[in-house]
């Protein structure tokens, strides 16, 4: 199977983003220049209602995403959950 690109993402693994409560939304509530939390919290209310929040989660955890609120996370809550705390050991003496 050959493999479509448009910009860093698959074209297989975008489908979801048509059906997206976002799609109709200003880009800059998701990617702000600048994040504060009340406009983290409008980002997040769109995507609780969405019907592809799951997919949208998955692909930026997948896909190591470091800007943006995607799936309802921001990019810490994503680097948190791929990493949580603990996931480090100090290595044995």
């Amino acid at each position: 199977m050959v493999s479509l690109y448009r910009g860093r993402m698959h074209v297989e693994e975008i489908r979801w983003l048509r059906r997206g409560a976002c799609r109709s939304s200003d880009p800059d509530l998701f990617f702000p220049p600048a994040p504060t939390p009340a406009q983290e919290a409008l980002a997040k209310a769109v995507c609780a209602g969405c019907q592809v929040l799951r997919e949208c989660r998955d692909y930026a955890l997948r896909a190591g995403e470091a800007e943006g609120i995607w799936g309802g996370l921001t990019p810490q809550e994503r680097r948190r959950s791929r990493f949580p705390e603990g996931w480090r050991r100090p290595a044995a003496s």
